[in-house]
């Protein structure tokens, strides 16, 4: 069984195609800059070669012509036809209250993804481009939609609700629904099978910090808490994202700053974060340079800032699981520097975490166990794999169908 995966983006198409009795990837890459000039292919070869192909793609329904065209080309390909594609998963960023699992896409669920489509205006209606190109292209390929929001289902209402009139939740949905939730699932799961243990019993605290972070708390398998809310601002500070703010001051800085909504939203989404604070970068690797020449106040200040949050949230979680058996570490960030994970868990030894520094030092990327034998409380790194998830997903609804 062969399953391409996609995420569309606003300007931009990822992609993996798994072979999914071997658990292959057959391919994988993405279409950058759809719409504007220099859009690009880029994707790997199985050869582990990288390969870049030109192409003026105004729209996302060429881009995936492209993406499909590659796939099956004589040069770069890996299949024969696009027959043996046997379907295609869908990343979805919001789902709302009404989509708690992976689901088989019909007419009708592609109506209420676009209902959603409120809730997340800049990725919702991307990831519906992906569905109807795929459905034009290859109308009989069963295509399924898994959601970022699915996994958070699970939180009671006393951690999702806001404490704001009740009237603009039923009215609305104002509500906190968390994102990252495929990768959240995918390593909360993953980790107790490195580990040998049952996910039923575990308090675990998975942490995916990448240029946008949050933070989950699980309990017996399931989501009860994560850092992000309604959008993916909530939480923790991001690349760009500001995370946490008081909501007076954003009153307070539209009068001060003449700011409408829009310019609101580009102030919290875009300029804040690390690039609001060390002014310089968004990138996480640019400011851990900066701080190692220890000279840049700013930078310096954007990192303390940065870790501070992560273990305000992991401090928290532990509080709400009544403690913590399990702390994962994934995202680009979590997965590959060691100085983050350092300072997170310094000083958190009266939880019972013990994290060996100098064996952390050592780990970019793969699974391992970073704290001590003697600590209670294990310390994990594990790559996230959502696009796996994705397909195993698929993969699991075409069985049942």
């Amino acid at each position: 069984m062969k399953i391409l995966v996609l995420n569309c983006g606003s300007s931009s198409i990822k992609y993996k195609l798994f072979d999914m009795d071997s658990k292959e990837v057959m391919a994988q890459g993405g279409v950058e800059r759809i719409g504007l000039p220099g859009a690009f292919l880029k994707f790997t070869q199985s050869n582990g070669e990288k390969q870049v192909l030109m192409r003026d793609m105004p729209e996302h329904t060429v881009g995936i012509e492209f993406i499909l065209e590659t796939l099956t080309s004589e040069k770069y390909g890996c299949i024969s036809t696009l027959d043996e594609i046997t379907a295609v998963g869908h990343r979805v960023v919001h789902g709302a209250e009404k989509f708690s699992t992976s689901v088989l896409i019909t007419d009708e669920v592609i109506n209420q993804m676009v209902e959603c489509s409120d809730l997340a205006p800049l990725h919702n209606p991307a990831n519906l481009k992906g569905i109807y190109t795929i459905s034009k292209l290859l109308p009989q390929v069963p295509q399924v939609g898994v959601f970022d929001t699915a996994f958070h289902q699970t939180m009671p209402k006393h951690a999702y609700m806001y404490a704001v009139p009740y009237s603009l939740y039923t009215r609305y949905g104002i509500r906190r629904y968390g994102f990252h939730g495929t990768s959240h699932r995918y390593v909360s799961q993953r980790v107790c099978e490195f580990l040998g243990v049952n996910p039923e019993g575990q308090r675990i605290i998975t942490c995916h910090i990448g240029n946008g972070g949050s933070i989950t708390a699980i309990k017996d398998g399931k989501s009860v808490d994560t850092s992000m809310g309604l959008t993916p601002v909530e939480g923790l500070m991001m690349g760009t994202r500001s995370g946490d703010v008081d909501a007076g001051m954003l009153t307070f800085l539209m009068e001060k700053e003449g700011l409408d909504a829009k310019g609101l939203s580009d102030l919290l989404n875009k300029k804040s974060g690390v690039l609001g604070i060390f002014g310089e970068s968004s990138d996480m690797r640019e400011l851990e340079d900066a701080v190692a020449k220890g000279e840049d106040k700013r930078a310096l200040l954007a990192d303390d800032m940065y870790c501070y949050r992560i273990k305000k949230y992991v401090g928290a979680y532990a509080a709400a699981l009544g403690g913590v058996d399990i702390i994962v570490f994934t995202g680009g960030v979590g997965e590959n520097q060691d100085t983050l994970r350092r300072n997170v868990c310094r000083g958190m030894e009266f939880l019972g975490v013990e994290l060996d520094e100098e064996f952390n030092s050592t780990v970019r990327s793969k699974e391992v166990v970073v704290s001590k034998p003697s600590s209670k409380v294990k310390v994990v790194v594990i790559p996230t794999d959502e696009e796996f998830m994705i397909a195993s997903d698929t993969m699991a609804i075409l069985s049942n169908k």
